[in-house]
């Protein structure tokens, strides 16, 4: 590597941590560091010609459309009432589990995510609704926030996922395999989550009856025929992927039509909400698609300084044991997660790392199952977690609090990534089984 690759790679990587640490947002923290390093290892003339050349060429996929329809599926269910009918039907599943209510959050989450793949609208939905169902029961209002944030994230592993879809743009791999392949961890939040809340209920017995009456079988059918329009969705949506009926992109459109007239034939979204639909989910679309045209010239920029290869052989040269390099890979990913939203960081890190374990024999279907988790960890932690900030203010308390009642599930979710990590079944059998791999 010559003097001027040196100097770039030093203010590219230099230039992405002191931006974020800085408090810039990530885009900005990512791409001008990015074009400076393009402008010291070309003319100005070729990096302003590279730099474009490589933000379209990032953004122009036909894959990355399913991203503004999956957010604005999302919201239109979000907006159209369908996370009170999945909470009535978590209330049902829940409701003979210890601190029924608190339980009741982890189900509705998991359920409201798989419908519509954003965790933080699922926390937003879902703890606007039982926050104070659960402040009334007298449950601590730190540990309902802590609840509801710690289980939210199960909608970006669940399918549909977007971030899933990024990586899948980064990795050059499978979106339907990808989406299988987030099955399993999934789940395995979501029992986690309920694990964690059922030791909370045994330490605090006067937790064990709280909740709502337990429903007659007939009223929990009832339950449960109010929400199938809002479970057909998953059946539709992936289903029409896994048999080839319509792509992952079509899906996505699907998606939005579903929602749409579901939305109004139950007459719980309104004509008049649609501009404010829209136009959120447009703004979420833009931050999204501007970090992907920026990573187009991080990416350039990485490969012209052949950083993958370099920390492939660092890795390596260090050890050739699959688990120690995915361990160290693990912790690396959970301390950036702190620090940066799932998106950069997969489009940042996805290119060092997918060389390394690629080559010791890690399939990188299995390897975007733990980077996600490893994400969905980041996204509940301070000071930067989405999550953990929004379910502390829908359950009107201070972070401080929710954080300390959060360490149980933070603790415990992480020996969940451990089997994720070290288990490839969890993340690879399903999409195995389906074909897909």
């Amino acid at each position: 590597m010559d003097v001027m690759t040196i100097i770039a790679t030093v203010v590219l990587l230099g230039g992405i941590a002191l931006g974020i640490a800085m408090g810039l947002p990530v885009a900005v923290a990512m791409g001008l560091p990015s074009m400076l390093a393009v402008v010291i290892l070309l003319d100005w003339e070729g990096a302003t010609l590279t730099s474009a050349q490589r933000i379209f060429a990032g953004s122009n996929s036909f894959a990355l459309l399913a991203i503004p329809f999956f957010v604005l599926a999302g919201g239109l269910m979000n907006t159209g009432g369908i996370a009170g009918r999945l909470i009535d039907l978590a209330m049902v599943v829940a409701g003979r589990l210890p601190a029924s209510l608190a339980q009741t959050t982890v189900v509705a989450n998991t359920m409201f995510g798989a419908v519509s793949g954003a965790s933080v609208a699922s926390a937003a939905a879902i703890g606007t609704v039982l926050s104070p169902r659960m402040r009334k029961e007298s449950y601590d209002p730190a540990f309902s926030a802590a609840v509801n944030a710690a289980s939210s994230p199960a909608g970006m592993l669940i399918p549909p996922s977007n971030t899933f879809i990024v990586y899948s743009l980064v990795s050059s791999t499978s979106i339907a395999a990808l989406f299988m392949a987030g099955v399993g961890p999934g789940l395995i939040w979501a029992l986690v989550c309920i694990a964690v809340v059922a030791l909370y209920a045994r330490k605090h017995p006067e937790l064990r009856a709280k909740g709502t009456a337990h429903p007659t079988f007939a009223q929990g059918m009832l339950v449960f025929l109010k929400a199938l329009p809002a479970l057909l969705m998953i059946v539709v949506v992936i289903g029409g992927i896994l048999i080839g009926v319509f792509t992952a992109t079509e899906s996505a459109v699907i998606a939005v039509l579903y929602s749409l007239v579901l939305g109004l034939l139950q007459r719980t979204l309104k004509v008049k909400d649609l501009p404010k639909v829209v136009l959120e989910a447009s703004k979420v679309t833009g931050i999204i698609m501007l970090l992907i045209g920026v990573s187009g010239i991080l990416g350039w920029v990485l490969a012209f300084a052949r950083l993958p290869q370099l920390v492939t052989a660092g890795l390596l040269g260090f050890t050739d044991n699959v688990f120690v390099v995915l361990l160290i890979i693990m912790v690396i990913l959970l301390l950036a997660g702190t620090v940066m939203d799932p998106t950069p960081a997969i489009l940042i890190f996805t290119p060092i790392f997918l060389p390394v374990v690629t080559a010791l024999g890690v399939d990188p279907i299995h390897f975007g199952a733990m980077m996600v988790f490893n994400m969905c960890l980041g996204n509940i932690s301070p000071p930067i977690g989405n999550n953990l900030f929004v379910a502390a203010r829908v359950g009107g308390v201070r972070i401080e609090p929710v954080i300390g009642k959060l360490w149980p599930f933070f603790w415990a979710l992480c020996v969940g990534l451990l089997i994720v990590t070290f288990v490839p079944a969890v993340s690879t059998w399903l999409p195995t089984v389906l074909g897909l791999m």
